[in-house]
């Protein structure tokens, strides 16, 4: 598989990183180490993508229902996250990837917001790759805050009701800036959405697949890639 060449256009993919706590507790270790190991399998993916010309990964890395956890594991999460920020960065800076996230980051640990925010100062201006990162995000939430920023809008008489269209909302939206999502990929063998991306999976390509977040390789995501490109891809229309 080391040959394969992306034939189709796929500029964004999104990952719902599941089974990483499944995957430990399987081999009898603690959750939060399925958690450890799963986030070094995002530089290989990542550097993957970037080989076969992927523009952008966006990864659900804590969602707003997770705060429901057990706060040990929380703890760990966010310590592996910083780990991997400071470990990965002069990857990031020769690989020119642009880190930037989605989501209430005010409410992370302000030890996890800082190395973050150094981070995305630090490759604002990378033009490869980007690795968009979602914590403390909801699609719902996400939804509605940009109806409520596009409500004051027109309050304050800067837009009008009928000015408000897909190309308009895409702009409030955490995503403004960052390609359509071609495909969603979501490991562990969950079939479900779990309020990730609402607004922009709307003509993804979805792919779930059994494996562990923890052992999904390069080889598995060309694996899901081929299957991408087995798709036929009509955005409501007929060819």
């Amino acid at each position: 598989m080391n040959n394969f060449v992306l034939r189709k256009s796929c500029r964004h993919i999104a990952f719902i990183m599941d089974g990483n706590g499944r995957w430990a507790s399987k081999r009898l270790l603690p959750r939060h180490l399925g958690h450890k190991e799963g986030i070094e399998r995002v530089i290989e993916i990542a550097e993957t993508c970037i080989d076969l010309g992927i523009e952008c990964m966006t990864v659900y890395a804590f969602s707003t229902e997770n705060w429901s956890r057990p706060k040990d594991e929380i703890s760990h999460l966010f310590k592996y996250l910083e780990n991997f920020l400071a470990k990965h960065t002069n990857t990031f800076l020769e690989k020119s990837v642009k880190i930037r996230s989605m989501g209430d980051i005010s409410k992370l640990p302000s030890s996890t917001r800082n190395k973050l925010l150094e981070i995305m100062d630090l490759t604002k201006n990378n033009k490869r790759f980007i690795l968009n990162i979602c914590l403390n995000y909801g699609g719902r939430h996400e939804i509605i805050r940009a109806s409520q920023q596009l409500a004051l809008e027109v309050k304050n008489n800067k837009i009008k009701i009928e000015e408000i269209n897909d190309d308009l909302f895409k702009k409030y939206l955490y995503s403004y800036d960052l390609p359509e999502v071609d495909l969603m990929i979501r490991t562990s063998g969950e079939v479900r959405l779990s309020n990730y991306l609402l607004y922009q999976l709307a003509y993804a390509e979805l792919i779930f697949t059994p494996v562990y977040w923890p052992d999904f390789t390069k080889d598995r995501l060309i694996e899901c890639l081929k299957e991408f490109e087995s798709r036929d891809r009509r955005f409501g229309s007929i060819k």
